[in-house]
């Protein structure tokens, strides 16, 4: 896959690409999901691994970290869970020794002093000491998850800020990008003329700022 377009979309906020996939009227948004450390951010490709909950015959919670390349983002759907977790202090630890971008998850995460001892890049709808384990399992990895009522592909773009974490489709990269540029340019543009003193309507109407995100 194209490492150059995944660079260029790290320069990018979450708002700016946020805009682009509302013009083209495709959701993005991972709702819920919040930094574990404030100022982090993420950019990378999708590895995505699906929790379900243990039946009589116990899963394991899985050792798929050690499948994940370095820059990859852990994309963890369990199913919003919130009363056992599936990340803690030693996945930390392998993920930041391996060089992974990050991690998002719906449900919760545990062991938040390590995280933010490493400021590792993790955003969760919270966190909670009970583990997973004897309670769900991973029962695949690498095949299309939910997060939050959206498709998350392998492979495909994930970006986290202090705003929230979005999903580009991967087949949908290229027509996003260039589109997600120049949102954020002419949002450059409308900030240095308020900072100039110009007003707010005139400098938003120079750039055409209230259909940027409209859907064409």
């Amino acid at each position: 896959m194209d490492k150059s377009i995944v660079e260029r979309f790290s320069k990018l906020d979450t708002t700016s690409v946020s805009d682009a996939m509302d013009s083209i009227g495709k959701p993005c948004g991972l709702l819920g999901l919040k930094p574990v450390n404030p100022g982090t951010v993420i950019c990378g490709r999708a590895f995505t691994v699906h929790y379900t909950p243990c039946g009589e015959v116990k899963g394991t919670v899985g050792d798929y970290l050690d499948d994940i390349a370095a820059g990859d983002v852990v994309v963890i759907d369990n199913g919003g869970r919130d009363y056992c977790t599936v990340w803690g202090d030693l996945m930390t630890i392998v993920a930041d020794r391996n060089k992974v971008a990050g991690t998002v998850i719906d449900g919760v995460c545990r062991d938040i002093p390590t995280v933010r001892k490493l400021g590792y890049p993790l955003y969760s709808k919270g966190c909670y000491m009970v583990t997973g384990k004897d309670r769900v399992f991973v029962d695949y990895t690498g095949k299309p998850v939910s997060i939050s009522g959206v498709q998350v592909k392998p492979g495909d773009i994930i970006i986290a800020d202090d705003t929230g974490v979005i999903c580009v489709p991967a087949e949908l990269e290229e027509k996003l990008i260039g589109i997600a540029e120049s949102i954020a340019e002419k949002e450059g543009r409308i900030e240095a003329a308020v900072r100039s003193g110009a007003s707010l309507k005139a400098a938003r109407e120079s750039v055409g700022y209230h259909s940027l995100q409209t859907k064409k």
